[in-house]
């Protein structure tokens, strides 16, 4: 045993910092874990579990507008919103409560409140310090609001999840997941909703067919999408906010929500002072086994900046604890990582763009399908529903798959064990589909566009 207070002390007790805690404490290591706002971080408390809250909440009107078809009239619908954030803090009470029994369970020791680096070896927590024979910088990342006059009238993510009250109007600035999945919700429970994006189309580096096909729908859905703006200014005139854009154009809203990215949380962590090298986005390097370039310390998730994704936290927290206490050499997969927007209509992806398959591959076949899917055959919801297989035509091997449309990202978790599996085209087609649903959809598409 080590002269160390700890063999390990994660610093962060969001996704990525409790599964390493806890694995690492399963393997004899003992473990300490500080943390200063709440267990579970982002993805718990303002993330991935709320927005998916509210993102069944949003659904709800337009399932009530489509049962008319199917013989239902449902008449004096309510929505409060008051008490789904009620329910919704309930929920993520459970769950901090549930975070703190398995870091307990484990014998991993938690500590309320910001850590600090000293040195290679000592964090200092509220005037006492700690030393440990290795250091895991886990602190994930933090909205990003550019620095504009008028900025502090603004909200970002973060808040939105506890407004008083549900605004009349709102504006979303931003072009990525948080941004398209917030102007769905809002939309969704009757806000009158603006989304703008400084770029031509928003959800850059998803493949094309699936970013323009979504704008369609959301406009069908009553969203207001306006590319190529950005807010140059902010003012507060009596209950509302006045956005002035880059072109002169003012607009009026009660709420505007910046959704603009995230930057890893690095601040005030003493990083400096120890020498961890950071990028030019403030960002901790790392090495291919999470280690910073001070050889004690090391960093997983969303503070990496790299693939920002509670599950890859997940992963590198897994493979970090055995390497360390388990000595596995193990390595994370980065490749054909499965995604999902829970935008409105969903958007799931695995594998391949259609334009970094045609940089990668020599010759490639796209299948594609489009089609009003059968739950909505008896309303006058006219949503459409897409998918879309990429081949390499040289091996057979399917290396992309894409689809728009409802529970996207239960199917496309699916496929993408097949793609993960290097399935071909053949594997898929030679696969019975289960009838009739919108996924057989996958193993069905026989002709090449």
């Amino acid at each position: 045993m080590s002269n160390y207070d700890y063999d390990l002390f994660v610093i962060g007790a969001g996704s990525g910092g409790v599964r390493a805690a806890r694995l690492s404490a399963t393997y004899g290591a003992r473990v300490g874990i500080a943390e200063d706002r709440y267990l579970g971080g982002t993805c718990v408390n303002v993330g991935c579990v709320p927005k998916k809250l509210f993102v069944y909440a949003s659904h709800v009107a337009a399932e009530i507008r489509n049962a008319k078809g199917f013989g239902w009239e449902i008449d004096h619908t309510i929505f409060d919103w008051s008490r789904l954030i009620k329910n919704k803090n309930a929920e993520i009470k459970r769950l901090n409560g549930v975070y703190k029994h398995l870091l307990d369970e484990a014998g991993v020791t938690t500590i309320n409140g910001r850590a600090t680096l000293v040195d290679d070896h000592t964090v200092a927590i509220g005037g006492q310090q700690l030393t440990a024979d290795k250091i895991l910088v886990a602190t994930g990342g933090w909205p990003h609001v550019p620095d504009i006059p008028g900025k502090e009238y603004s909200i970002s993510s973060n808040e939105a999840f506890f407004l008083d009250t549900l605004p009349e109007q709102i504006i979303i600035v931003g072009g990525g997941y948080i941004a398209v999945e917030f102007a769905g919700i809002f939309n969704g429970l009757g806000v009158d909703t603006t989304l703008l994006y400084r770029g031509s189309l928003f959800l850059r580096g998803f493949d094309h067919d699936l970013r323009t096909m979504l704008a369609k729908e959301m406009q069908k859905k009553g969203v207001t999408i306006m590319f190529n703006a950005n807010i140059n200014q902010i003012k507060k005139s009596d209950a509302q906010l006045i956005a002035t854009l880059a072109d002169g154009t003012q607009l009026e809203a009660e709420k505007i929500m910046y959704a603009t990215g995230r930057k890893p949380m690095t601040d005030n962590l003493g990083l400096e002072q120890v020498g961890i090298e950071l990028d030019e986005k403030r960002a901790i390097k790392v090495n291919a086994m999470y280690q910073t370039n001070i050889a004690s310390i090391y960093a997983i998730g969303d503070v990496t900046n790299r693939i920002n994704l509670t599950s890859v936290a997940l992963a590198e927290a897994v493979v970090l604890a055995k390497r360390l206490f388990a000595y596995e050499e193990k390595t994370v997969d980065y490749a054909d990582i499965p995604t999902c927007v829970f935008s409105q209509p969903n958007l799931g992806t695995v594998g391949l763009t259609e334009a970094q398959a045609r940089e990668k591959y020599a010759h490639i076949d796209i299948y594609k399908s489009r089609f009003t899917p059968m739950q909505y055959a008896l309303s006058d919801n006219n949503e459409k529903m897409f998918m879309k297989l990429i081949v390499d035509r040289a091996t057979d091997r399917v290396i992309g798959a894409h689809m728009l449309g409802s529970d996207a990202g239960e199917i496309i978790q699916g496929i993408s064990i097949a793609i993960k599996a290097k399935a071909t085209k053949q594997d898929f087609d030679s696969t019975i589909g289960i009838h009739p649903t919108a996924a057989e959809e996958f193993v069905t598409m026989r002709v090449p566009v």
